[in-house]
């Protein structure tokens, strides 16, 4: 027993005398202002990273030195979790960055001449795509083919409205899908008529389909170009995960990622969504290749309940005040919806609805209260931009644990022309941030890239001060539904991570976690709520690498 006893004591002083060498890090960020997103530890001077993971987060950071570990100053800018997008629609996003832009037209003769300037320069006949008009910039009224088929020359166009729920296609492109005036109308969609009985060339959610079958595919090559340009425009504004519910119908979407994984050119972390009318193939696909891994996952199906408020397809129980004869489309069939989603639920698939009107709204929380019900799960449903809710739907998404899924800078945009839609009753719950907080539900933030600039500063901004694009809303629109600066910064990390199945790995910063990291000129927790939108982006880091720095 001496023995043991001198043994131990030995080994003891041995210990004391020569303790194990702490590991060095690969990277020390100092001399910061770090948001952590971490509860118990807010705010730290340091972190130090080892190839992909966080070593450590505070203010004693020189153990950690080692003869190679590269020190990086940041002269005490402000450093916050990896921004992650809830939704986006990312190839189509990176297509739209060298496509014709009509955001910018502010009256119909803008509209005319930057299609016109833009297909003067194409060197062939090849189709007119993007676009992202607006036609409440110049009042509301709808553009038609009659107003551009004379400087559209041999190209087929068809071009969006921004919300991606309209478009405008002109005579070649009618003829190319087989339009005329006795075309039917399919259910879920609506398409305009002119005062002879023409179609007038714009059409809406379902009816924008007749299209697919003429519009020619990108190839992968174009694909793959479309993501690169995408990636590039994500990491100069501190995104570092999209959450992306497809361009190109879901499954093209996947297989464009999953190549550029194998080929080691996906630096951006992609949760990829396919249509919930897919469910078997994703369940089969699941069971065969699995779910994917830190960088790229699957598994998960969007659904679409109505249309939007600007192409005036959001699902509501009033019509609108500026159409009365309408209150909106269900734009999938509610019988149908009911079953995709208790079925891909019984099958473990994540599931996220589109739904904006205050009807749709309603409908998708009783199926997934069913759901909830049918199988004890940690189902984590999302509703997608959930804009528009009932009085009774406000508490229900805490009740049901279901996400609001939501997308602020939706509401500075909107709130310039939305008072023509709806009445003062509905818009008071129109964003409302701050009630979905306040009863206890998890709000999640995003862009709807390209619908919105994938800039979460942005989103930042909007969700804190409620400042419109016009500048009409000083104070704020509907101010009541502000929120702090923080509470905006959870929903782009914290509360994405968890959307998305990631919070013991990603949105905090701490020991274990995987470094996503975003380093911001200004500190948005001190400077003007008003200054917050000219914020830039001077680091972007993924995964330890760093991806974007600001020359």
């Amino acid at each position: 027993m001496r023995k043991i006893l001198l043994f131990i004591a030995a080994g003891f002083l041995f210990y004391s005398c020569n303790p194990p060498k702490k590991e060095s890090a690969d990277k020390i960020y100092f001399n910061a202002k770090i948001w952590t997103g971490d509860s118990l530890n807010a705010w730290a001077d340091a972190i130090a990273i080892k190839e992909n993971e966080i070593m450590y987060v505070g203010k004693d950071y020189q153990s950690f030195k080692g003869a190679n570990t590269e020190m990086i100053d940041l002269g005490g800018k402000l450093m916050t979790p990896g921004f992650i997008d809830n939704h986006t629609h990312f190839l189509s996003g990176g297509y739209n960055l060298s496509a014709v832009d009509l955001r910018k037209a502010k009256n119909p003769q803008e509209f005319i001449s930057i299609l016109k300037e833009f297909c003067q320069k194409q060197n062939d006949d090849r189709w007119i795509l993007g676009g992202d008009w607006d036609h409440e910039a110049w009042g509301g009224e709808l553009p038609s083919r009659s107003w551009i088929d004379s400087v559209t020359g041999n190209h087929p166009l068809f071009v969006n409205r921004y919300d991606g729920h309209m478009a405008l296609a002109n005579s070649k492109a009618l003829e190319l899908a087989g339009i005329n005036k006795n075309t039917k109308v399919p259910a879920g969609g609506e398409m305009k008529k002119d005062a002879n009985g023409e179609y007038t060339g714009v059409l809406k959610d379902e009816a924008m389909g007749l299209f697919n079958k003429v519009i020619p595919d990108p190839s992968e090559k174009e694909l793959d170009e479309y993501l690169q340009t995408a990636m590039q425009h994500a990491f100069e504004n501190g995104v570092t995960q999209v959450h992306d519910v497809a361009s190109y119908g879901g499954w093209i979407d996947l297989a464009t990622y999953r190549r550029n994984y194998s080929n080691k050119k996906l630096d951006l972390r992609i949760y990829s969504l396919v249509p919930i009318s897919t469910w078997k193939k994703l369940d089969s696909f699941c069971k065969k290749e699995g779910k994917g891994d830190d960088m790229l996952r699957w598994g998960a199906l969007k659904g679409f309940m109505d249309g939007s408020l600007g192409s005036t397809t959001a699902w509501f129980y009033q019509p609108y005040l500026d159409d009365p004869k309408t209150s909106g489309l269900n734009v999938t069939d509610t019988i149908n919806m009911h079953n995709w989603v208790l079925a891909a639920d019984s099958a473990g698939l994540h599931i996220a609805v589109h739904a904006i009107g205050d009807r749709a709204i309603d409908f998708i929380l009783n199926v997934f209260e069913e759901a909830e019900k049918k199988t004890f799960a940690d189902h984590r449903f999302r509703i997608e931009h959930a804009q528009h809710l009932s009085q009774q739907a406000i508490p229900r998404f805490a009740q049901l644990n279901v996400i609001a899924s939501m997308q602020p800078y939706h509401a500075i945009d909107d709130g310039r022309w939305a008072y023509k839609r709806l009445d003062d009753a509905r818009l008071k719950r129109t964003y409302a941030f701050r009630s979905l907080l306040d009863a206890g539900a998890t709000l999640t933030f995003g862009s709807d890239w390209t619908v919105a600039p994938l800039k979460p500063i942005q989103g930042i901004y909007a969700a804190v001060t409620r400042r419109t694009l016009d500048d009409k809303n000083p104070n704020g629109w509907y101010p009541e539904q502000k929120i702090t600066v923080e509470q905006a910064l959870k929903c782009y990390t914290v509360n994405n991570a968890y959307a998305g199945f990631q919070e013991n790995k990603l949105g905090v910063l701490k020991k274990g976690m995987l470094a996503d990291l975003v380093v911001l000129d200004e500190n948005i927790f001190e400077i003007a709520p008003e200054k917050i939108k000219d914020v830039k982006v001077l680091r972007t880091i993924v995964n330890g690498k760093q991806v974007y720095l600001k020359q």
